[in-house]
């Protein structure tokens, strides 16, 4: 998941992009479709990062990091979620928040946003799977040390 730091929503942009380099005047972007365009974005934008969206929880925490809820996605609905998020209604896209992550803040938390997640975890499932595969190797260092 350390690729989601790439990966950025942009908002009054439908979608998500790579961030693939800085210019003078903002940054260049890639979208995540079969397309690939390119674009340059303004640094008036308000461009969120993946990596550091969190959503909101009952937890003592407060909130959890969105790549730990798209990993628990990937654990129960594998390559793609079958659920329409523009024509599901508000319970099931809660009914299906609450499946992976049960302690998630039902007053803060947006069927829009719910929407939203889902939308962007089937992109990425689509063109960019890479991001959900594990580094091993991570994990075998952690071991040694």
């Amino acid at each position: 998941m350390e690729l989601l730091k790439e990966i950025a929503h942009i908002s009054g942009k439908p979608g998500l992009y790579r961030i693939l380099k800085p210019t003078r005047t903002g940054v260049i972007v890639e979208t995540i479709d079969e397309k690939k365009g390119r674009t340059v974005v303004g640094a008036n934008a308000r461009v969120s990062v993946l990596k550091e969206i969190s959503v909101y929880s009952d937890s003592e925490e407060g909130s959890k990091p969105l790549p730990d809820i798209f990993a628990a996605i990937r654990e129960k609905h594998g390559e793609k979620v079958e659920i329409d998020a523009k024509n599901a209604s508000e319970t099931e896209l809660r009914d299906f928040l609450g499946e992976v992550f049960p302690e998630f803040d039902r007053e803060k938390v947006y069927a829009s946003d719910i929407r939203k997640m889902i939308s962007w975890y089937n992109l990425l499932s689509a063109y960019l799977p890479e991001v959900f595969e594990v580094k091993e190797e991570n994990t075998e260092e952690e071991k040694a040390a």
